[in-house]
């Protein structure tokens, strides 16, 4: 496993942002771990992730010129990100989304740096359904900009949806998006990573057999 990846992974014990045990999720299934990157709640644990996610993306080799953070994690994601890139000698413009559309003032949708003739990367926390992502793919095209990438912090690699066409596809929400809009997904870990990352900790080996459970029940196709 990269070091960027055990790091995160690391982290987000250490911050809470990842714990074991029972969890319902959004989608009704009862899941043996949680992720919210909302435990990474100070300015030491936002530099540490930001430098997971910087390590995460230059050795996925994307090219980019600004940072988009969709609201409402991603836009302090985006800017903990931009503060690292700042601090490795790479100062990058960074913009984000409102809700909704404000009507005075500067109005608009959009905050911080115009996104015409700019290549984007998007950093979020996670792709749940890809929601949130296909709306800032839209305000991005809207804007000038081309997407050049999304980045994320932990990839759940789960099948997106029920019944028979889930089945067949297996595919998760990050393929789904990859598959349709043809930007690429990069992940600052994943389950696979979970899966090893559990299995070399006494701490965590007792919860790999639910994992695995878990991932039988779930898992995408491993393509991605």
């Amino acid at each position: 496993m990269s070091d960027h990846r055990s790091r995160f992974l690391q982290l987000a014990l250490h911050s809470q942002a990842l714990r074991f045990g029972e969890f319902t999720l959004k989608s009704g299934r009862l899941s043996p771990y949680f992720f919210n990157a909302g435990r990474f709640d100070s300015g030491a644990k936002l530099a540490d992730l930001a430098a997971c996610y910087a390590d995460a993306v230059e050795a996925a080799g994307v090219h980019f010129d600004l940072l988009f953070g969709p609201a409402y994690k991603g836009i302090p994601l985006a800017t903990a990100l931009a503060c690292e890139f700042a601090r490795r000698g790479r100062d990058l413009p960074v913009a984000f989304n409102r809700k909704e559309a404000k009507a005075h003032g500067e109005g608009g949708m959009l905050i911080g740096a115009p996104l015409e003739d700019r290549n984007v990367l998007i950093v979020d926390d996670v792709i749940t359904a890809g929601t949130a992502i296909r709306e800032a793919l839209g305000l991005i095209q809207a804007g000038g900009g081309r997407a050049a990438g999304i980045v994320v912090a932990l990839d759940r690699q789960e099948v997106l949806g029920e019944g028979a066409e889930a089945a067949a596809t297996r595919r998760s929400a990050a393929q789904s998006v990859a598959a349709e809009t043809g930007v690429p997904v990069i992940a600052v870990a994943n389950l696979h990573d979970l899966l090893a990352f559990a299995g070399e900790s006494a701490e965590l080996v007792s919860h790999r057999d639910r994992l695995l459970a878990y991932r039988a029940s779930y898992g995408s196709s491993p393509s991605d």
